[in-house]
């Protein structure tokens, strides 16, 4: 549990870790459920890292992500434990924000994330679905990790920039985002020349460029585009962005609506493809829906299931962390005003006291007769939880499902049965070897 702590709680346990984080570290990013199990046994239910260029104490549990993510008494900040991994690549976007400024801004944005909304971005996003995906059977080689970003990236410019770019511009601006989430986990942290750091300082220039020199027009044409959508948002009191702060949440939603999506899309491609009984279960519910239109996408409710037991298995973000603006207790630790506190959704959801045989995938987990995810309020937490709960969730979800329907009815994809992914979570979690697979055109 967590909770302020006042005069009376003088029997708080100290935070205990390994002197030198960064071995640690490297063992986590190759092996997170086994080195966090370790550290558990070793130094208690909050551990402490020294890393990153400050101490980090992992609190592991569903209480502790419950308080911390909920929030209910202010006790954590989201602002500044994100703007010390990305803040200067990512500055004030929603996820950097806090309490009134934070509802401030989300009031204002939720305007272009309606059930309306969702439709018009899935009336935009299908064609370009249809057209990227029907070239994917002549790729020589195919990497689903691959092929995944390049299209959520032509969908994020599509759906939410609507502006016509070269391949060279795209290339551009992927390269650009790639290296501003890349280098949050920068080991120097100072713009020195060749390191992520300075790689991700120039990436947020160019981002930043880019949308400055569209953003009149925009606010001049209007468009179903997000970037459009920003452009004539209000909340009810009639408030409106700047353009500062256009370009600051354009930048941030464009970079978590493309690695959050394809790292999703790419579990559900491992798993199904590991799990061909279940490929072929998805398959013909899509058959069944009878088209691509947004009431038939909305209606897969395996291919639901199939998501969220995918992002059980690989949580996009899998460590969200906060700062205490106060002295609080955390599991019955002491945790110190300013200090980093971080939740691992990917830990947690492999938790077999909730998830029974939690390594195995099992999309029936969120069936109604089961439910395993309401075993907890926190059972799974995959969007984070509270106020800073993913705003774009229901996109996300629409697209992934608008993608593997059309990926259902036009292949079927398979891996060797000893293939394993080499997951690696140097910053988002990734297939090191971008996920070979063997495509069939049906």
């Amino acid at each position: 549990m967590t909770a302020t702590i006042d005069d009376s709680s003088s029997d708080l346990r100290t935070v205990r870790g390994p002197l030198i984080g960064l071995p640690h570290l490297l063992r986590l990013r190759r092996n997170p459920i086994h080195h966090n199990d370790v550290l558990r046994s070793s130094y208690g239910d909050v551990i402490k890292l020294n890393v990153f260029g400050t101490t980090l104490h992992a609190c592991y549990g569903l209480d502790a992500a419950e308080q911390i993510l909920i929030n209910r008494d202010r006790d954590f900040a989201n602002g500044p434990a994100w703007s010390h991994f990305i803040g200067p690549f990512f500055r004030r976007g929603l996820m950097l924000l806090d309490f009134d400024e934070h509802l401030h801004h989300r009031r204002i944005l939720q305007h272009a994330f309606t059930q309306e909304a969702m439709r018009r971005y899935h009336a935009v996003m299908v064609p370009h679905i249809k057209a990227g995906i029907a070239g994917w059977g002549d790729v020589p080689n195919p990497r689903m990790n691959e092929l995944f970003k390049q299209l959520t990236l032509d969908l994020a410019l599509e759906t939410f920039v609507g502006v016509d770019l070269s391949q060279a511009e795209q290339d551009r601006l992927n390269k650009a985002f790639i290296a501003a989430v890349r280098a949050g986990t920068s080991i120097v942290r100072k713009n020195v020349p060749g390191t992520p750091w300075a790689k991700g300082l120039a990436a947020r220039k160019v981002l930043e460029e880019f949308f400055y020199a569209h953003l009149p027009a925009k606010r001049r044409d209007g468009g179903d585009d997000l970037f459009a959508q920003l452009c004539i948002a209000r909340s009810e009191d009639g408030d409106e962005f700047s353009d500062a702060d256009i370009v600051n949440h354009m930048i941030f939603l464009l970079m978590a609506a493309h690695d959050t999506s394809t790292i999703t899309m790419s579990a559900m491609a491992y798993y199904l493809a590991k799990n061909p009984e279940w490929q072929e279960q998805a398959r013909a519910e899509s058959v069944a829906a009878g088209g691509s239109d947004y009431d038939a996408i909305s209606s897969l409710d395996l291919q639901e299931r199939i998501m969220k037991e995918s992002l059980r298995l690989c949580s996009p973000v899998p460590s969200m962390p906060r700062v205490a603006v106060r002295d609080v207790s955390v599991n019955g630790y002491r945790i110190p005003e300013g200090s980093f506190v971080a939740v691992s959704p990917f830990y947690n959801h492999h938790d077999p006291s909730v998830w029974p045989d939690a390594e195995r995938f099992d999309p029936e987990r969120f069936a109604e007769d089961r439910r395993e995810d309401k075993a907890h309020r926190m059972a799974f937490h995959a969007f984070g939880g509270g106020v800073h709960k993913c705003i774009g969730m229901h996109f996300a979800g629409i697209q992934v499902r608008a993608i593997f329907h059309e990926l259902l009815l036009h292949y079927r994809w398979s891996v060797p049965a000893d293939y394993e992914w080499p997951l690696d979570l140097v910053a988002l979690p990734f297939p090191r070897d971008r996920l070979p697979v063997t495509l069939e055109r049906l």
